[in-house]
């Protein structure tokens, strides 16, 4: 069940990239967008229809709502677009990858910094 599991985050994670490629893409309906926005912005809200603190069922929501609210959007977007916007994907892969290391080492940089300032600020109180 955990392999099932793992193998459906990883195929969201790549509808994910996908649906943001065709986000962009001119051909890509306003409806299709609309539910993209709202699918992103229920993904990112601390705001949950089950509370997530509510065991089992405060994840459920998301691994129900999230999938259908993706598989929705997928409907809506051409063909066409999807079949393009999968190439793109496939040939940014590496690039990607790369930048993405970029972006951890600046994150985690700022966070030392900003350790390394609140622990001086600490010891002058």
């Amino acid at each position: 069940m955990l392999r099932k599991l793992k193998e459906k985050v990883r195929v969201l994670k790549s509808e994910l990239s996908i649906l943001a490629v065709a986000y962009n893409d001119k051909r890509t309906p306003v409806l299709a967008k609309l539910l993209l926005g709202l699918t992103i912005g229920y993904m990112l809200s601390p705001i949950d229809l089950i509370p997530d603190f509510i065991p089992i069922l405060g994840l459920l929501d998301d691994l129900i709502i999230v999938p259908l609210l993706i598989k929705l959007s997928i409907s809506l977007i051409p063909k066409e677009v999807i079949v393009d916007a999968k190439k793109q994907i496939l040939a940014t892969t590496p690039q990607r990858k790369k930048s993405n290391w970029i972006g951890a080492v600046i994150i985690i940089a700022i966070w030392i910094v900003a350790l390394y300032q609140i622990s001086k600020w600490i010891k002058l109180i």
